[in-house]
């Protein structure tokens, strides 16, 4: 039996991301729901379905590059995000402030990945044709004012749960950090 050839670095790379952005987008999903009352549950809604469509269109740009969706790195990224729940965060039977802080940075750190795909496939799109050079560039720019947006949160939710408080439970209140 011959060996099977490798998949080429452009499948196995989007493959990569597509598993980030599905469990990228169950975090923002799950942000928003999980602070429906606080004073930027309309700015997460509105996040968690960028990066959903970011999500999506990355689907759509590998369908048009010929790049098969390995469904099962799909379920990965959905499982990666489940077990990301079950950190150590100072409490056991409640959700605790540093929770917010933890999955903030994790979504900024899957925002500038998926700045750095779309800069890496504008790299090529002047050579492959079935890139589209302006769609990248926006994508791109989505994906920067993603990154503004999770720092300057960053910036607030930093210091409402890292400064000390007196007394016991110490920290911002659960729910009051985003």
């Amino acid at each position: 039996m011959a060996p099977q050839p490798l998949a080429e670095p452009l499948h196995i790379y989007l493959n990569d991301h597509l598993t980030g952005a599905f469990g990228g987008a169950a975090l923002a999903d799950r942000m928003a729901r999980g602070h429906p009352n606080s004073r930027r549950a309309g700015d997460l809604r509105r996040l968690a379905r960028d990066i959903e469509q970011d999500r999506d269109d990355l689907v759509r740009i590998m369908t048009g590059l010929g790049v098969p969706v390995r469904r099962y790195r799909t379920w990965l990224g959905l499982a990666g995000e489940r077990l990301g729940r079950l950190k150590p965060n100072g409490t056991v039977v409640r959700r605790a402030p540093l929770s917010d802080l933890i999955e903030l940075e994790t979504l900024r750190t899957g925002v500038e990945g998926k700045a750095a795909l779309w800069r890496a496939l504008r790299a090529i799109a002047d050579t492959d044709g079935r890139l589209d050079p302006v769609e990248l560039d926006r994508l791109a720019e989505r994906a920067a004012e993603q990154a503004r947006t999770l720092n300057g949160w960053h910036q607030v939710v930093s210091a409402a749960v890292l400064t000390p408080r007196p007394g016991p439970g110490r920290g911002a209140s659960p729910g009051t950090a985003l």
